[in-house]
This record gives structure tokens, C-alpha cells and sequence, in this order.
């Protein structure tokens, strides 16, 4: 069997299809997908696992393999001869071959049969057949490594969405964000090494950043293995995940070598191929550095090019792709990069211009790519044949002489049409400044080609921002879009707004907020709705509302959509109960609001989009209060540090913000699973508490009392709550230890008194108070020269928390004291008074703490309440106290129990007693030392199970070596834990050695309770009989770990804790000062147990008279007015905090050294820059002179024609006035040079592609247009549609017999065949075309030969604001004009055309006014201006036919204009496809180009804007 397989005939699969048999214009197939189609999620377009899709190889018998199997034999094919016609030409052997290149035996059996019907010449259409393909899977390149890609064969005629389906459905690819089509020279060629490297990094940089695909034509040659080879640099200097570039190579299968390893009609999995380029002769091995390849097969062997048309339709395809990128929703861009290349890469660039797709030519690869850059610089009409003559000669010396005269022309030709479109022409020249890399210089020319592209409006600047999202390139949209060529409005950037925030691009964000975007315009309901329905999956809190909508849905019989409410449920879970809920849940079940596609903002479609969030009615309300706020929280729950910050620097709230992030950071750590981000929260909500406390420091300098307001101040924004209760709840000791925050708990603690009075002054007032009337003790108010009364002097003492808590220690003291004087001296079987005061105080004490329990000032509830008091250690330690006082008193108050209660009260009393190191904490000296204790109880609680290790095994070794069976359970504890705890401390039990051992002091059976069993003894001598050298050891051993190993462990320990506690021991003791503050500032003043009458009054205002309980908390709500210039005046700080900050990283070593380096850097482009600018202008200065120069040597010559026309001609030799050589040299930089004015000749008309045919017009370079000019060559073909359905129209032939019937340069019948530049020459019975050659023959489209006439009437009125005033752009009124879109066309054009013999309106005019206005309408042009009457340079004319119009203006100058109401109002639509509508004249309008020319003639007549 030969290497191309003997395969029987297959007819193509119906089934399984991907789409239909249509063409492959997308226009022909309407979406089945509404533009709301659920996708994968942004966020997940570049996953992990998409990513391991792509990179993955199908293992054998995986469901991917078998898809992958039975999908593509059914939807893809390849090509077979099925008929051998022997060739003239033979292989490379020396073989018979047969016409399609292939031997007799690679041929299918039935070949080489007898023909029947199949005649005797070999033809592609008929001896070609299409069937299942049988080369594809994976591609393993032997010998280079884990080269490894993806591979088919495919027919030629392959519809590319069947191709575009295989990528991204079965080889896993994400769709691509730009479209690369690398073309050039096929053959090696030598690129300066500088250059190469140039562009092979900037090729992969621009493929990396932007997710671009790169297409070559996939061989090991020439600029495919330039790519290759980039790309192959690119992978092995970057990490695996970023490495991930994807290069598609596009080749012909005939032209493969070593092909017969890919086929396996299975698939191979992968299929073996040696790269062997010694042996390829006239084929050519793959590249091993693609990644896919798509190999074309038209049946034939050995013909290169059989991939181009099928790899233009796939890229024509890809291009018209939507891709959702960067939360927008682009068409894929595409752009040609060309290096080097032949003729076939002049018709790539020809066709890659005609479709409109911009071009990077590499001016310094060498021929084409140089030819086109050496004259992309000239002006069109210095483009001659001499001139490409001359550059072909230098840049194709080797192949030189192939070019015929012919060739030269058509170079000429689509050369001058290449530069003719500028907009899309991009020269990279190396160093040149600005565009040092050719990722900068793709990226521009896109950005070039959008901004020169038609279009209505600002859907091209909307588009090319939508390129810089996409792309994450901030620095490009800095440069060309947002500059003043375009006004920007705030409203027009809310989407991409809304892109950038979701793809976390905060450079973007910046940029738009310095462009004007107003948060609190930008931020609605809905869009923030929109901004959670898009949470990164993998962030914590977007699992968080998973659950909660989960939990709902439990609740509910249908699925819920989230909702703020939702996003509140769980902000108040992070916040802590000390805030209120930030979106208070609707009262209706579903608030109405749009309905908005979910993940993707889809911005170039019809219907609801995210832009549609902002077209909002005026009197809708939306309920964000903050919108810095809410964009701030939404950045910070999914850890955006960077985003975040540029959030936080607009807000106004500064400090309880920076606060609030922190609290929920670290909150959200706690729950997070992955250990980098849970750092990386930590790191950021540290930044943010130092961020708090910066602002706070500044505030504190300049202004102490509006500071602490600001610490106590109720925020609305943030839940009703306090900095300082966000401070306290994220546990910020940094901030609360803050020298102010303590000033201002200081003063809380002091109250009314001032903070100078000593301790001894309030204790010395306060055990007789009479002298609070003299100066002993001084008052803050009295400070202000404010005296105070007696009562409220005695009221602000006695109610001052230092007052009251030395009042509550006092009586304490006092409790303790006569508890333990009961308890010692006291104890009667019947209570004395003493002791009823001890249960009357405990009372006292109960009711104390339920009133603590109990008060909620917030409104949190009971339960709530309850599990916030059981988390403090200090009121367990009372629960524990008054519950065990309980069961004593109990058991005391039983005679039976008497003593066993008097033991449990006993207990209670260490436990009162422990409660005193509560008190001692607002002591600076002891506080700290009762926080390390505390620490050290825990390193205590962990070295007790490494004690009791030892202890246990000690112990029961002990007791099984010295006494046998020990039943008594207490002796056997005493034995084994007791006497072995009591080991380490010296008490070293005497019957473990023999030589202490005494008989009497143990009991030989065990019967004696009060004395241990005694040992194992000789039964005669009574001396022990156990192994004294065992236990000696291990009592040796014993004491060795435990004494020396595990104490010293122990020192060790308590002494870290200590010196890690005492560093922050001060912070710690700050921050958890504020808990007592707090509890005695909100404390009643009077001391248990006179406690109960505060209580009782409490109970009467409460129960009885229904009045509110009186807030005691550290809170303080501001007036609006207050309120409003606190914020301003933090926010005013905040900015110089924020300055502060970035001087002091200016200053920072670092910091300088690198802004020195890019100063030098900078320095060194200057001073390149300035030499080539001087060069630069030095060749402009010549340029010009010569200018100058060939203008006057042509005034002289013409001087000297008209006298020697007048008779004053000399006999001497007319002198050589001007040298047309250095004009040949001449270039002037392509973005410097102003417009070309018109061209001389018509362009349109000579376009090589004829429009509505597939014939191609003969090249007619500029300076061969002129009849006058000799074109030896000229040979056009000759073409003429028949109208079959049009009654009037000229001979479909060119036969003299049926030409010679018609009359030129007059009235023909109905048929008006004169034209407006006068008379036209005639020859050979057809008329020529009076502006010159076009390069096709015959009327083409047109319905007659010579002039066919046209009117365009150019309706026009002023552009105007609602109040009716003209609005006006550089200084000119902006005008209006009236365009159509005709059924089957894609542009926009003036509503006018063709007029039928007789007819006095076109036709197509009559299509969008009703019949009655025909007449009015005809007036209107009567009164009208006529700006045009002439040759019109239409793409149908021909050599023998053109079209020649009328165009009148005609313009309501007025609003109220009763002739344009009625034109209003006649407009009509015949078809239901054709579009009318006044539209904004500007010189991008997206109209025919003829009629552009005359909307600037008109707006120059009426002087208005164009």
C-alpha cells in the first residue's frame, strides 16, 4: 500500500455537521444566539482549565480522543485524484508522474482504470475528490524534546467555521484577542541581527500581551522559521504558564516532506515526524517551534501557494469574530506583518489593503518589504515605473531578469495602491523614535487603521478603546486615543469603566478618572449588581454568596438572583455586629431592573448592554449612598490591592474606610484555604491600618479635638458605625495604641475632671467629699473659665468612670474582705448578718451583669448580645463565680451539706479572687505583665502534655517494677502520677532504693489505708528483691529530661513569650484598656451593692414609663452641616497624606537610583531623537529646495514654449532646466507630510478588481492614464453585464455591426449620450472615457456606452442642541445630511443615482419619497445650488462608459422650515431593508467615496464644519 493509503470511496457524512453548505460570507447566515448567550465566564476565558485543554494530549481511550475521532472524518476532508493522466513532467527520480503530481501508485485503485466519460485531458473539477481526511492528532516532532502540537489535513475548500470550530471546540484554543498574519519571503534570508531580535521580541511580546494568534505558513524556512524561532526563544526564557504563545502554521500538504508519517486515518497520538532538511529537496519540512498546523490539500504534489485563498478565508473569518475580552466585546483585529518576501507577498500586502486590513512592513528585511518602504514616503504621482524599475534592480539582483515589462506595470500599479492607503501602511524602521519595539508598532497601526476607518460617530474611538481594554496597553491609549482629536464625555467611558474594573486593570481606572469619570455617576444600583455578578470564582467571598444564595434558595421554590441584600448579608458578617446592614434588603420580592447578560459586557450589539445602564430616565432613583464605598468593597473582597488603592484615594470617609477594608481582610483570611493569598490579605489589611493611621497622625498634628471626633463620629456610610469600633472589631492595635486614640480614651476615663488631677487627689475626694467644693480637684468646663454648681460638680465626680471604677474596686475589696472573714471566722450553721450582706452584695452583682448581658443599644438582640458577653474571658470568669457561689450556698444552705458547701464557696472565693486581675489591668505597670501571664499560660497548657508523656511512663514503670498488683485505685494515682510529679521537685519516694528502704513505713498486703503497698520483699529477711540498679536508672533518667530538659524547655518558652509579648506588651495593654473604659463609662456610678437602686431605676424608665435607654456609648452623631466640613477637612489631609507618601518614596534610595536610570534613558533617546530630527529636517530643507527648484525649471520651460510659440525662438539648444533624479530620492516622513490634495486621475475607476464580477482590470499605473500617453502594453479585457432587468441598455457584445447603431455626443433617442467636458473621442465605434484609461473595456455595469447620467441631490440641514442653537466644532457650524442604505450594500450613500432615459429623479431617490412629493421635491432642486456637474469617479466605469453627475445642494437653513417637515414627513422605505436617516457630517462618514467629495464641496459652499 503506498504512503498515501489505498481508501475506498467515502461519501462525505451529512450528519454532524458544524453549519450549513452556504457560503462563507457570516452576512448569509443570521445568529441562531441572541446577543445575550451565556458564556464562560471572563475571568475563565484564560483558565487553568482551558489553559490544560490546550496544552493537554488526548491519552488513549479518552473522551476527547474518541470526539475528536468520529468529529473530524465527518467534518473535514481531504482531496484524491481518482483519474492518472500522465504528465509531460516527471519526479524527482525520474518517475512517471501524472498531472497532479503524484506516482501511478498513490493513486486510489480505480485511477488508472480505462476512462468512462471522463475524457482525456486531466481537470481538477472533475478528477478531484473530496473524502474523510486521514492525517490528523497530535504532531511529534522526534528528536527535538516534548515538541508536541496539533495537526489536519484538510481540503482546500473547507469552510473556515468548520476550521475556526476544530481550534477552539477540539484543540482547546481560546479564541484569540488579535489575529497575526505573518507573511514574507518563503526562502532563507539574512536579517541584520539587530533587527532580527527586534522583531522576534516584539513579535512574541505583542502575542503574549494581547493573546494573540500568530499565522505563518508553517514551514522550516525563511520568515516562518524567523517566527518559529521567536516564539521558541520566547517559551525557554519565560515560565511554563506564561510561555503558552500560540503559533498556527498554514501550508500546502503537497509540499510537506516526510508527510507520510502524519497519515493515520485513526489519528495519530501521536504521529512521529523527522525534521530532515538535507534531504527535502524541492518540499519543505514543518516547523518545529508551531504549535498547530493546518495542512491544505487540493490533490495535487509539489505546487506551493494551494494554502493562501483558504488561509485568507479563515483569517477573513476569524477577523469578524466577536471576542469578549477585558469585559468588552471586540471583533477580532487582524494585522500583516511582512519581512522580505517575493511576488507572492506583494499580492498578500495588495489584498490584505483592499480588504482594509492594516499592514507592518519591516523596512530592512529586504526586498518587497523594502521596495514598499523605500516609497511608502513619495507622494503617489513620484511612484513611476522608472522608479520601481530602479528598486527592483537593487533589491532583486538574483532574479531580475524575470521581470518582464508587463510585471513591472502591475508592480507599479499595486504598489502605487498600497501607498495610496496610508491609513493602513505602517513602516517599522529600526530606531526610529517612538517605536523602538514592533509590538508598539503593530499595536499603532491598528489603532491607526480604527481611527482612519469610517464610521458613524464615535464608534471608531469607542473601538479603539475598546482595543487598548482588550489589550491591558494604557500607555497606547494614553498616546492615540485620548488626545484632542476627540472630546471625550464621562458618560461615554462608564462601559469600558466597567471592563477595567472587572478585568482588574487599574492603570485603565486611573486613566479614565483622570479623563472625568465621576464615581457617583458611574456607580448605580444595577451596575453594581452587575460589577458582584462578575466576582472572580476563585476569590472567598464569591463562594460566601454562593451559600448565601444557596441557603435562599432552601427557603424558596425558585432560584434567587443576587442581590445587594445578599452582598449585605455577608459584608455583615466581615464587618462584625457593630454595623448596620450597608443595602437594606427591598421590600418588594424582585426590584425591577434591567436585564443584563451574564458574565459579558457586549458593547458592539444590539439590544440590552452594559451601556444601556447609563441611558437611564431622569426620574429614576438609585439608591448607592456612597459609590466609593461600594467600588472600594467590591475591590477589596477579591484582594485587588492596586485597584483598590486608586478606590480609596477618592474616597471621602477616608479613615473608616481604610479601617473597614482592613477588618474585612483580615476577616476573609481567616476563612481563605490558600496560604499566598492569605498573606498577601494580611500584608494588605496592615497597609491599610497604616493607611488609617497615617491620616489620623495628620489630623491629630493640625487640630486634636476634630480628630477624636472623628474617631467617635457615627459614619452612615459604613454601617453606623465608629473608626474606632472598626479599629476595636479588626483588632488594629497599631491603631488604637496611637498616642491620640489614647488621649482620647484618657479623657474619656477621666470625664468631667481634668486629666492633671492626681490619683491621690480623686481617692482623697472621693473617701470625703466635701472637698470636691474647694481646688483640690479641678473640672474640664472650669478650664474654659466655665465655673460649675455644687450638684453638678458632685454629678460630674461621682459619675466620671476613673471615679467609678475606684468606687467599684473599693467595694470590691470591701465584698472580698468580708467573704473571707465569713468564710474563716464566721461560718454558722445559721447565717449571721454578716454573711446575708455577702448574699444581698452577690445579688448586687447578678444583676449587674444581666444588665450587661441585656443592654443593646444597636438593636442586635438577645442572642446576639449573649454570645458578644460570652466571648469575654473576664465575664466567663464571673459566670464561673456567681455558678459556683450558687451551688455552694446551696449545699450551705442544706444542714447535711454544710461543710461540702462551706468547700464550695471556699473555691468561689479563688475565683472572686482571680477576678481582681481585671482591675489591675488600667495599671500601665501591672496590665502588661498580666497579658505576658497570660501568654505563658498557654506555653504552661502545652508543656503539660509533654510532662505528663514522662510522668505517666515513669510512673507506671515505677509502679510495675516495685509493687505487685496494686487494686486500691487512690494509691495506685498517688503511685503513678502523684509520686512521680513530686519526683521532679526533689521528693524522691525511699522504697525506690534499697538501701532507705523501711518496712514499717509501708503496708505488706495493702491493707492499711493510710500506707502505700509495700515493695516486692524477700519473704524471710524482708529486704526487696526488686532490680535496684533498674530503678535507680530510670529514676536517673527521669529526673535527667524532666528537671533539666523539660523545665528548662519551659524557662525557654516563658522567656520567648516574654520577649515577644514585651515588645508589643504596651499595644496590647492600649488596646485592651479601652474594653474597661468602656464598661465603666457605660457603668452606673453607684458601687454594689447600692448598685440595685440604679437598677431600679432603670427598671422604672424602661418598664414603666416606656423611655428609651440612655446610650453610653462612645458614639457621637454629627449635624449634616458638621458633619460635611469634618469630611472635607479629613479628605484635605488625606491629600497631603497621600503626597507625603510618594515624596517619601521619591526620596528612597531605590527609588532615585531607578528614576536616574530612566533619565538616562530618556537623556539618550533625546539626544537620538535629536539627530535624527536634525538629519530629518535637513532633508525636508532639501527636499523642499528641490521642490522650488523643479517648480521654477517648469516655469521657465513653459516660458519658454509660449515665446518660442510667439516667434521668438533661438537657434540654440533649449538648456536642461531641472533634473528629475532627486526627485526620485525624495522622501518625506510619512507622518509628517500634510494630506495629498485630489489626484490628478480617477483611483476608483482603475481598482484591479472589477466590483460585482471576478475580472480583473489591466494595470493602468498614474502616469499611464492619460490617452496622450503611449501604453504599448495596454491590452484591457473587455466586459458588460447584462441587465436582464432593465429595459433600456446597450449591446451586451462589441461587435462593430451593433455599436455603429448608436449615436455619441448627442441625443440618442431617449437616451442623453452628450457629455459635460464637451465632445468625446470615438474609436472603433466605442467611446473613450474621458479622464483616461481604467484597464477594462466594454460599459462593465453600466447600462450604456459613453457618459450615463446621475443626480445627487445633497440634502442638508443645521446640527442643533435642544434648545435649537447650531452647534459648532472648530469654530464652524456642524451640518446634517441626509444618507440612505440601499438593500445588499453595507455602506451608506446620497440619496441619488442613475437617471433612467426620460426620468427627471432617480430611482432611487423615488424609493424613499412617496410619489405625492416627487413633484415638491423636484421644485426644492430647481431652488437648490449646484456644487458639482461632471465626471463622477465611480469603481463601474470602464474605458467606454462612466457615470456623470448632478449635485445640488439643498439646505434648510432654518429649523422651522416648512419645505424640510414635509420632507420629514414623506420619507418612506419601500423596502423594509432600506435605512434613512439624518446623519452628522464629518470627513469619516462612512459613505461611497465619490459621494464624500461632494459633501466637502458642499460643506465649503455653506462654510461649514467637514
Amino acid at each position: 500500500m503506498s504512503a498515501r493509503g489505498r481508501c475506498a470511496k467515502v461519501l462525505p457524512s451529512e450528519l454532524n455537521k458544524v453549519c450549513p453548505e452556504r457560503g462563507d460570507d457570516p452576512a448569509t447566515h443570521p445568529k441562531k444566539m441572541s446577543d445575550f448567550e451565556v458564556v464562560p465566564n471572563l475571568q475563565q476565558s484564560s483558565s487553568s482549565v482551558s489553559k490544560s485543554r490546550r496544552k493537554a494530549h488526548f491519552p488513549a481511550g479518552s473522551n476527547e480522543k474518541e470526539n475528536l475521532i468520529s468529529w473530524i472524518p465527518e467534518n473535514i476532508r481531504k482531496k484524491e485524484c481518482t483519474y492518472f493522466v500522465e504528465s509531460s513532467q516527471t519526479s524527482d527520480s525520474g518517475r512517471i508522474v501524472c498531472e497532479c503530481g503524484y506516482l501511478r501508485e498513490q493513486h486510489l485503485d480505480d485511477a488508472a482504470k480505462p476512462p468512462i466519460f471522463l475524457g482525456k485531458e486531466w481537470d481538477p473539477s472533475r478528477h478531484i475528490q473530496e473524502m474523510p481526511t486521514d492525517a490528523f492528532g497530535d504532531i511529534h516532532f522526534t528528536g527535538l524534546g516534548q515538541k508536541t502540537g496539533k495537526y489536519v489535513r484538510v481540503s482546500s475548500d473547507t469552510p473556515p467555521r468548520v476550521i475556526f470550530h476544530l481550534m477552539t471546540q477540539h484543540w482547546g484554543l481560546d479564541p484569540p484577542n488579535l489575529l497575526i498574519s505573518v507573511t514574507g519571503g518563503a526562502k532563507n534570508f539574512v536579517m541584520k541581527p539587530r533587527l532580527k531580535n527586534i522583531f522576534r521580541q516584539g513579535l512574541v511580546k505583542v502575542a503574549q500581551t494581547t493573546g494573540a494568534w500568530i499565522i505563518t505558513g508553517g514551514s522550516h524556512a525563511g520568515v516562518m522559521k524567523q517566527v518559529g524561532e521567536a516564539v521558541r526563544d520566547f517559551i525557554l526564557s519565560c515560565s511554563h504558564k506564561e510561555g503558552d504563545i500560540v503559533t498556527i502554521g498554514i501550508a500546502t500538504w503537497g509540499t510537506v516532506y516526510n508527510r507520510e508519517s502524519l497519515v493515520c486515518p485513526m489519528g495519530g497520538f501521536p504521529a512521529e515526524y523527522v525534521l530532515d532538511e538535507e534531504n527535502q529537496g524541492s518540499l519543505s519540512c514543518l516547523d518545529s517551534n508551531h504549535s498547530h498546523f493546518i495542512l491544505v490539500d487540493d490533490g495535487t504534489h509539489g505546487r506551493y501557494g494551494v494554502e493562501i485563498p483558504l488561509r485568507t478565508r479563515l483569517e477573513k473569518f476569524i477577523s469578524e469574530q466577536t471576542k469578549v475580552k477585558g469585559g468588552v466585546a471586540i471583533k477580532i483585529p487582524i494585522v500583516c506583518v511582512v519581512l522580505e518576501g517575493g511576488p507572492g507577498t506583494l499580492d498578500t500586502i495588495y489584498n490584505a489593503i483592499t480588504n482594509g486590513t492594516p499592514c507592518v512592513i519591516v523596512e530592512g528585511s529586504g526586498r518587497v518589504a523594502d521596495v514598499i518602504a523605500q516609497v511608502a514616503n513619495l507622494p503617489v504621482a513620484k511612484i513611476t515605473i522608472a522608479l520601481i524599475q530602479r528598486k527592483l534592480s537593487v533589491l532583486f539582483q538574483d532574479t531580475y531578469e524575470l521581470f518582464t515589462e508587463g510585471k513591472l506595470v502591475e508592480w507599479t500599479k499595486k504598489i502605487q495602491d498600497i501607498v495610496r492607503s496610508r491609513q493602513l501602511l505602517t513602516i517599522f524602521r529600526e530606531g526610529k523614535y517612538g517605536q523602538q519595539d514592533v509590538d508598539v508598532a503593530i499595536l499603532q497601526a491598528l489603532f491607526k487603521a480604527s481611527r482612519n476607518q469610517d464610521h458613524f460617530g464615535r464608534e471608531n474611538w469607542d473601538h479603539q478603546l475598546k482595543l487598548a481594554v482588550a489589550w491591558n496597553r494604557v500607555d497606547i491609549a494614553r498616546s492615540e486615543i485620548f488626545t484632542d482629536d476627540h472630546d471625550w464625555k464621562p458618560s461615554d467611558l462608564h462601559p469600558v469603566m466597567a471592563a477595567a474594573l472587572i478585568s482588574n486593570k487599574p492603570e485603565f481606572v486611573k486613566l479614565f478618572l483622570e479623563q472625568g469619570v465621576r464615581l457617583k455617576d458611574f456607580v448605580t444600583w444595577d451596575t453594581l449588581v452587575y460589577l458582584y455578578d462578575n466576582l472572580t470564582p476563585s476569590c472567598l467571598f464569591h463562594s460566601k454568596l454562593q451559600k448565601v444564595l444557596l441557603e435562599e434558595r432552601e427557603h424558596t421554590s425558585k432560584a434567587p438572583r443576587l442581590q445587594l441584600h445578599h452582598v449585605s448579608q455577608v459584608l455583615r458578617e466581615l464587618l462584625g455586629c457593630s454595623s448596620q446592614p450597608l443595602y437594606p434588603k427591598p421590600k418588594q420580592a424582585e426590584r425591577p431592573r434591567l436585564s443584563i447578560p451574564v458574565p459579558h459586557i457586549k458593547l458592539n450589539v444590539q439590544g440590552s448592554s452594559l451601556r444601556s445602564l447609563y441611558k437611564r430616565s431622569p426620574g429614576r432613583v438609585t439608591f448607592t449612598m456612597d459609590p466609593v464605598r461600594d467600588l472600594l468593597i467590591w475591590a477589596v473582597v477579591q484582594n485587588r490591592r492596586e485597584l483598590a488603592e486608586i478606590i480609596w484615594a477618592q474616597s471621602q470617609d477616608c479613615m473608616a474606610a481604610a479601617l473597614a477594608c482592613s477588618k474585612i481582610l483580615k476577616e476573609l483570611a481567616k476563612e481563605e484555604e490558600d496560604t499566598d493569598t492569605t498573606d498577601d490579605m494580611l500584608a494588605l489589611a496592615e497597609e491599610y491600618e497604616h493607611k488609617a493611621i497615617g491620616v489620623f497622625t495628620d489630623c491629630y498634628r493640625k487640630d486634636e479635638e476634630r480628630a477624636q471626633k472623628l474617631l467617635t463620629r457615627v459614619s452612615e456610610a459604613w454601617g453606623k458605625t465608629t473608626c474606632l469600633q472598626l479599629a476595636l472589631e479588626a483588632k488594629n492595635m497599631n491603631f488604637v495604641s496611637h498616642g491620640g486614640v489614647q488621649a482620647f480614651l484618657t479623657k474619656v476615663w477621666w470625664g468631667k475632671l481634668s486629666v492633671d488631677n492626681g490619683l491621690w487627689r480623686v481617692v482623697t475626694c472621693m473617701l470625703f467629699f466635701p472637698l470636691l467644693y474647694t481646688n483640690l480637684i479641678t473640672f474640664s468646663r472650669e478650664k474654659r473659665l466655665q465655673p460649675m454648681g455644687c450638684l453638678a460638680r458632685l454629678r460630674a465626680f461621682f459619675t466620671a468612670p476613673i471615679v467609678i471604677f475606684l468606687m467599684n474596686t473599693l467595694s470590691y475589696f470591701t465584698f472580698l474582705l468580708l467573704f473571707a472573714y465569713v468564710l474563716m471566722v464566721d461560718f454558722q450553721p445559721r447565717p449571721s448578718w454578716r454573711e446575708y450582706l455577702i448574699y444581698f452584695w452577690l445579688f448586687s452583682l447578678v444583676c449587674e451583669e444581666t444588665r450587661q448581658l441585656l443592654y443593646d443599644p444597636d438593636g442586635l438582640g438577645v442572642v446576639k448580645m449573649a454570645s458578644l458577653y460570652i466571648k469575654d474571658f473576664w465575664n466567663k470568669l464571673d459566670i464561673c463565680a456567681i455558678l459556683v457561689f450558687i451551688a455552694g450556698l446551696t449545699c450551705r444552705l442544706i444542714p447535711s451539706t454544710l461543710y461540702p458547701g462551706r468547700i464550695i464557696l471556699s473555691l468561689a472565693f479563688i475565683i472572686f479572687c482571680l477576678r481582681l486581675m481585671h482591675i489591675f489591668t488600667v495599671s500601665k505597670t501591672l496590665g502588661p505583665k498580666i497579658i505576658i501571664v497570660k501568654r505563658m499560660m498557654k506555653d504552661v497548657f502545652f508543656f503539660l502534655f509533654l510532662l505528663a508523656v514522662w510522668v505517666v511512663s515513669f510512673g507506671v514503670a515505677k509502679q510495675a517494677i516495685l509493687i505487685h498488683n496494686e487494686e486500691r485505685v487512690e494509691w495506685l494515682f498517688r503511685g503513678v502520677v502523684y509520686h512521680s510529679y513530686l519526683t521532679i521537685f526533689g521528693q524522691i519516694p525511699s522504697y525506690i532504693d534499697g538501701v532507705n528502704f523501711n518496712i514499717d513505713q509501708c503496708s505488706p498486703n495493702g491493707t492499711d489505708p493510710y500506707k502505700p503497698k509495700c515493695p516486692e520483699t524477700n519473704a524471710d529477711s524482708k529486704t526487696p528483691i526488686f532490680p535496684e540498679w533498674l530503678t535507680v536508672i530510670l529514676l536517673c533518667l527521669y529526673l535527667l529530661f524532666t528537671n533539666i530538659l523539660l523545665l528548662n524547655l519551659l524557662i525557654a518558652m516563658f522567656n520567648y513569650t516574654f520577649q515577644q509579648v514585651q515588645e508589643h506588651t504596651d499595644q496590647i495593654w492600649k488596646f485592651q484598656r479601652h474594653d474597661l473604659i468602656e464598661e465603666y463609662h457605660g457603668r452606673p456610678p453607684a458601687p454594689p451593692p447600692l448598685i440595685l437602686l440604679s437598677h431600679l431605676q432603670l427598671l422604672l424608665r424602661r418598664g414603666l414609663l416606656r423611655r428609651p435607654a440612655t446610650r453610653h456609648q462612645l458614639k457621637e452623631k454629627l449635624e449634616k452641616n458638621e458633619e460635611a466640613a469634618l469630611l472635607s477637612w479629613e479628605m484635605y489631609l488625606k491629600e497631603s497624606y497621600l503626597q507625603h507618601q510618594q515624596s517619601q518614596e521619591k526620596q528612597n534610595t531605590e527609588q532615585m537610583i531607578r528614576d536616574i536610570a530612566q533619565r538616562v534613558d530618556a537623556l539618550a533617546e533625546l539626544l537620538d531623537l535629536d539627530r535624527v530630527k536634525r538629519t530629518g529636517v535637513v532633508e525636508q530643507r532639501l527636499g523642499s529646495l528641490e521642490d522650488q527648484v523643479h517648480q521654477s525649471a517648469q516655469a521657465l520651460r513653459w516660458m519658454m514654449q509660449a515665446l518660442r510659440g510667439n516667434g521668438f525662438s533661438s537657434g540654440e539648444d533649449v538648456p536642461a532646466v531641472g533634473s528629475s533624479k532627486a526627485l526620485e530620492t525624495k522622501e518625506i516622513g510619512l507622518e509628517g507630510r500634510a494630506e495629498e490634495s485630489q489626484p490628478p486621475y480617477h483611483v476608483l475607476a482603475r481598482h484591479l478588481l472589477y466590483p460585482g464580477s471576478h475580472t480583473l482590470r489591466f494595470p493602468v499605473p498614474d502616469e499611464k492614464v492619460p490617452w496622450e500617453v503611449d501604453f504599448p502594453l495596454y491590452d484591457p479585457p473587455a466586459y458588460s453585464a447584462d441587465h436582464k432587468d432593465m429595459a433600456v441598455q446597450d449591446p451586451f457584445s462589441l461587435s462593430l455591426e451593433s455599436l455603429l447603431k448608436i449615436n455619441y455626443n448627442t441625443m440618442d433617442g431617449l437616451i442623453d449620450r452628450q457629455s459635460f467636458h464637451g465632445l468625446y473621442a470615438v474609436q472603433d465605434g466605442l467611446p473613450l472615457n474621458p479622464m483616461g484609461r481604467t484597464g477594462l473595456r466594454g460599459r462593465g455595469r453600466l447600462h450604456c456606452f459613453g457618459p450615463n447620467h446621475a443626480l445627487h441631490p445633497v440634502v442638508t440641514r443645521w446640527r442643533r442642541n435642544l434648545d435649537g442653537s447650531i452647534i459648532r466644532k472648530s469654530l464652524k457650524k456642524m451640518l446634517e445630511v441626509l444618507v440612505a442604505q440601499y438593500p445588499l450594500s453595507d455602506v451608506w450613500a446620497l440619496p441619488g443615482g442613475s437617471l433612467e432615459p426620460g426620468e427627471m429623479l432617480p430611482l432611487k431617490l423615488k424609493w424613499i419619497l412617496r410619489r405625492e412629493f416627487w413633484p415638491q421635491f423636484q421644485n426644492l432642486l430647481k431652488q437648490g445650488t449646484e456644487v458639482h456637474k461632471g465626471y463622477l469617479d465611480d469603481p463601474r466605469n470602464t474605458d467606454n462608459a462612466w457615470v456623470e453627475t448632478v449635485a445640488i445642494s439643498v439646505h434648510f437653513d432654518t429649523q422651522n422650515d416648512v419645505e424640510m417637515k414635509r420632507l420629514n414627513s414623506f420619507l418612506q422605505g419601500c423596502d423594509p431593508e432600506l435605512c434613512i436617516r439624518w446623519q452628522v457630517l464629518d470627513k469619516r462618514i462612512p459613505l461611497h467615496a465619490n459621494h464624500k467629495q461632494l459633501l466637502h464641496k458642499v460643506s465649503t459652499l455653506l462654510g461649514a464644519y467637514y
